[in-house]
This record gives structure tokens, sequence and C-alpha cells, in this order.
């Protein structure tokens, strides 16, 4: 049985024409549905003929997920491990935004990831699928809910959870439009952002979209010898090719992507990375993040990772600034609840 999450207004107005009833109440559905979190719908309000709501009633169901379980961090985090009913958990996470009355949020776009990073929980399960459409929009909604019960708006959403967005790239951006639509979940183009380890043919397919969405670049290490030891796919996209990608975006999206960089003890934390990393920037309108480490563990290689210390992360910042890069370092955000991606699916749900 399909759910509302699974149609766009496009799609749904075609199975609204197609059981004889006017198309034009397709929009006024799905953005009361969108606005109420996938709530009830009130078909009084909306003025819906009572024999199409029946007809919805018995052929289209609200939702295809539930909430597994929810841990929350001192710092006001709420990690959700959502279930689907096609199967499969995923991890999306509410962060307190620095004004009382904001948040943003972190979806998947996978169940799992192959891109085999040696850093990150999710990958060590493997890839298990790709997630729907609706199933990505379904983690916004649940987000939202949590949002309005905390008495926040959800302002930004970042594709930044399980999984590779490029390697799902049809149905994020369905995921998107769903999400960031001003008739349906109304978070806005700009207030969304897909990260990617550097999948450069999905880059290119991404800026050929033309969302208006900002994109964040992984790149955690200024070279190939020292990307390959973290992330075996360096090996087929080298730094120079991703670099060349999100210049692409910024030429012609005319929107700064981010880099994101985060910083491994002993691993890619040195003065002599952080010269690398401001020498490729140079002349680059681009955004570094500098992003504290979780632990997880041993990774997939046995290698057991160790945040960079302050100091550390504080002298890559200094470096970084020295050279005229716009850099920032990032706060940790509930690290005292598996804040890692995949660390809450590895504990309560799927391998």
């Amino acid at each position: 049985m399909k759910v509302l999450t699974d149609y766009d207004i496009g799609s749904l107005a075609s199975l609204l024409a197609e059981w004889g009833y006017k198309p034009s109440h397709a929009g006024r559905l799905l953005g009361h549905f969108y606005r109420y979190a996938g709530q009830a719908i009130d078909f009084e309000r909306l003025l819906i003929p009572q024999a199409l709501r029946k007809q919805l009633e018995g052929q289209v169901g609200y939702r295809q997920s539930r909430v597994a379980a929810r841990r929350e961090a001192g710092d006001g985090t709420t990690k959700l491990l959502i279930e689907f009913d096609g199967g499969g958990e995923v991890e999306s996470v509410l962060m307190p935004g620095y004004r009382a009355d904001r948040a943003a949020g972190c979806v998947s776009s996978q169940i799992g990831c192959a891109m085999g990073c040696d850093f990150c929980a999710t990958t060590q399960g493997g890839l298990v699928r790709n997630l729907s459409a609706g199933e990505i929009a379904e983690q916004f909604l649940h987000l939202k809910e949590l949002a309005v019960a905390q008495g926040r708006q959800l302002q930004t959403i970042v594709f930044m959870g399980m999984g590779e967005p490029m390697l799902n790239l049809e149905n994020v951006i369905g995921g998107i439009r769903r999400i960031a639509d001003p008739l349906l979940g109304a978070v806005g183009w700009r207030n969304t952002n897909v990260s990617t380890v550097g999948v450069v043919p999905g880059i290119h397919r991404f800026i050929d979209a033309n969302l208006n969405v900002n994109l964040t670049v992984s790149l955690h290490a200024p070279d190939d010898r020292t990307r390959a030891k973290i992330i075996p796919t360096a090996q087929r996209y080298p730094v120079a090719e991703i670099l060349a990608a999100a210049k692409r975006f910024l030429a012609e999206a005319r929107l700064f992507p981010n880099i994101a960089y985060c910083l491994l003890d002993g691993v890619n934390d040195s003065d002599e990375h952080a010269n690398r990393l401001a020498d490729l920037m140079e002349g680059f309108r681009a955004h570094v993040n500098l992003i504290p480490y979780n632990r997880i563990g041993a990774g997939l290689s046995g290698t057991v990772y160790r945040p960079a210390p302050p100091e550390r992360i504080a002298r890559f910042l200094q470096i970084l600034h020295a050279r005229g890069v716009v850099a920032h370092g990032r706060d940790s955000r509930g690290d005292d609840v598996d804040a890692a991606c995949g660390q809450l699916r590895a504990r309560y749900g799927g391998q």
C-alpha cells in the first residue's frame, strides 16, 4: 500500500485525475499533510469530497515508518532510529539551533553505506539498500514533529546521515523536492545541504539537476595518499577531480561549497596537512568546516582512531586563517549518545 510521502504534487494529481477527481486537490492535500508533520488530514477544512476522502483512506496510507529508538544528549541533540515498513532502519538527528526557537535536521539517504570510510560506523554493516524519496521525506516529518514538540522551527536539513547521497541521487532529489518545496515541507532550497564523500560523477549530475541547494564535499585529507588510508574511494576519485567538480558547482550554482574535514589525531591533522589544504583552497571561494571526530572503536581496517586534541584543532585553524582560508571549527554535538553516524543503528537495529 502506498502512502502520501510516496507522492509529489504531480504524481498525486495524476492519481486523483485517474480516479475522476480534480487534480487541484493534490496540492492542498500534500501541503496540509507536510505542514502538520504528516498527522491526520482535516478533510472538512480542505473541502475534500467525502467520496475522495474514503477512497484515499482505503488506498493510500499516511506513514511507512516509526521511531524505533530515541536518545537525547546533554546538549539537546536528539538522535532517532527510524524503522521502515519496507525493512531496515536509519538514523536521523535533530540539533538545537543557536536560537532557542530554531533547529537543524540531519537525514540519511541509504540504509548502511558501501563507501567503506574507515572512521565511520555506518559503513561497518555495508550497504543494505537505497531509501525511496518517500522514506527520505518521512525522516523530515519525524524531525519536524519532534521540533514542534520542543517549541522549535525545523529550519535547515542536511543530507549528512547514513549513506552516500550521490549513489541514490534520483531518490535524494525526490526527497529534497518534498522537503524544500514551499508548497510542501517548506524548508527552502537554500536551507538544504547535500554532502558527498566525493563521488565525482554524482556531483556533476547534482549540478545538472539545478536544485539551488547547497553542496558539502567531505574531503578529510588534502592529498590522495592520506585520503586513501581512510577513504577507499580516494583511489577512484582523486582530490584534484573532486575539487574540480566542486569548483564547477561554485561557477554554475553560484553557491559557495562547503569542504568538510574531520580531524583525526596523527592521521590528517599536522601543520603540513593544514598547509596543503590551504594550497588547495587558494583562489577557491569555499568554506572549510573542521569537524571533531566522534569515537566509534576500531574501523574496518582494525585501526582505532582518536579525535585530534583541542590544541591541534586550534593550530590547524590558525594556519588556515593565516593563509586566508574561510574556515571554522564545528562544535561536537551529541557525543554522549553515540553521535557518530551508524552507532545507534548498530546498538538497537540491524547491522
